[in-house]
């Protein structure tokens, strides 16, 4: 047993931890510019970064963490520091920034925000991509890695900023989430080996062709009924399995539905299956569609009103579902504000959130605003793959997905369109196929409750 996971043979455990042996030695012995990791949506990511992290400071010196938000800085130096409470680790800080509690607990943390400030240079170095762009190398001591954590979603032209800092780089990241995006238009630059805007993973093994790419197998989050149905849309290249059983994640609603009100029912269709779509009538509607707002906050109310019990891996005698572990999830900040809106004050804890911020979390349970609801279109934004993508995978039991009838129709009459432009890859699944395959599963008498 490793960590309380059967490490025999043949098990996910055994698989996921032969992948991750795979990695570091890949690290320790290639000669190229780096090492590729691809990884499905809760395979262990953020794991793979503190062990790599801390087997390269311990092995080939200095090293530096490269992540794209502050938040995601924040949780990689706390889960840094708690598993290796002997390893200095320096948190370089935005300007006035200060070290949140969760990290300024850990006496191996010295946060500042310049790198002289950390006094003698850390094993482990840990900031954004756009504070490593201000930061210049102590002269002499070169650091000979970087790890670049979700680097599908950092863009090219980041990196280009921070790439004279290191000499190697292990980037880890999710190839079906959101692709990294701008406000200005891009085409001038389509084709392009150096376009700004594509993700740094892709511009990377555009000039390093033979890089090795590896790829983490299981998913510790997605239950088994969610695993499937995801990898079909959206990972149909590189297959993955869920690292836990139907029997391993259990949901319960102790208190009865009240009478056939379709909120109720779409909610029991969850809990037995792992999915649950809740169709409105099919109608145009405008952006912010209240009654998809308002069917949305009724579930998170009778999620905690039914007592929802969930039963899983870290909690196999079931755990009382909180509104901390609920997400929402929506297209649009307009409809994030419609939906906290019609929140009650117990239901304050609730995230309620777009895609983009939704991104790299996990929650028990989430309720999806489907991004092709009530329109009368199905422009790229909307049918974009990692949004879809991002919406579905933040579970880990159950997901219920609130819609107007009509989307499939929409989508036979929006067949995908994107420009094919020369030199560049076609992503693939693209939007029109994930979402079709989605709406083809869910539109099933096991999942559907019509309202």
């Amino acid at each position: 047993m490793t960590g309380g996971r059967d490490m025999t043979a043949d098990t996910p455990a055994a698989r996921a931890d032969a992948a991750v042996a795979r990695v570091l030695h890949d690290v320790d012995h290639t000669t190229g510019r780096g090492v590729v990791v691809d990884s499905p949506p809760g395979a262990g990511k953020s794991t793979l970064v503190v062990r790599a992290a801390a087997h390269l400071a311990e092995g080939q010196g200095p090293v530096m963490v490269v992540a794209q938000t502050n938040e995601q800085v924040d949780d990689l130096v706390d889960r840094l520091a708690t598993r290796h409470p002997r390893l200095r680790v320096g948190r370089l800080l935005k300007s006035g920034g200060t070290l949140p509690g969760r990290v300024r607990r850990h006496g191996n943390v010295t946060g500042a925000e310049k790198l002289s400030d950390l006094g003698t240079l850390p094993p482990v170095v840990v900031t954004t991509a756009a504070k490593w762009a201000f930061v210049k190398a102590p002269e002499g001591t070169p650091w000979g890695w970087a790890i670049v954590d979700e680097a599908y979603q950092m863009r090219s032209d980041a990196l280009l900023r921070c790439a004279g800092l290191f000499e190697r780089a292990l980037f880890v990241g999710d190839p079906g989430q959101l692709d990294p995006f701008a406000t200005v238009e891009t085409e001038r630059w389509a084709g392009l080996t150096w376009d700004p805007l594509r993700n740094a993973v892709d511009v990377t093994l555009a000039h390093n062709p033979r890089m090795p790419t590896r790829r983490l197998p299981v998913s510790w989050r997605l239950p088994a009924t969610a695993a499937g149905l995801v990898g079909r849309a959206f990972y149909p290249f590189t297959p993955f399995t869920p690292g836990t059983s139907s029997a391993d994640r259990r949901v319960r609603l102790p208190v009865p539905a009240l009478g056939a009100d379709p909120v109720d029912r779409v909610l029991d269709r969850a809990a037995a299956t792992g999915w649950g779509y809740l169709r409105l009538p099919a109608r145009h509607s405008l952006r912010v569609d209240g009654e998809v707002a308002a069917a949305l906050a009724t579930a998170a109310g009778r999620l905690l009103a039914r007592g929802t019990i969930t039963h899983c891996d870290q909690a196999p005698e079931g755990r009382e579902l909180t509104p901390e572990r609920i997400a929402i999830g929506v297209t649009h900040n307009d409809q994030a504000d419609a939906v906290r809106a019609r929140l009650s004050p117990e239901l304050a804890g609730v995230t309620v959130d777009t895609a983009n911020k939704l991104q790299g979390r996990e929650f028990d349970v989430t309720l999806v605003w489907h991004p092709l609801s009530g329109r009368a279109d199905a422009s790229a934004f909307h049918l974009e793959t990692g949004r879809l993508c991002v919406l579905l995978s933040r579970h880990r039991h159950a997901c219920v997905v609130v819609a107007r009838d009509g989307i499939r129709s929409l989508l036979d009459r929006h067949p995908s369109s994107q420009p094919l432009h020369l030199d560049v890859p076609p992503k693939f699944p693209d939007g029109w196929r994930a979402h079709q395959t989605i709406m083809e599963h869910l539109d099933r008498p096991d999942f559907l409750v019509g309202a």
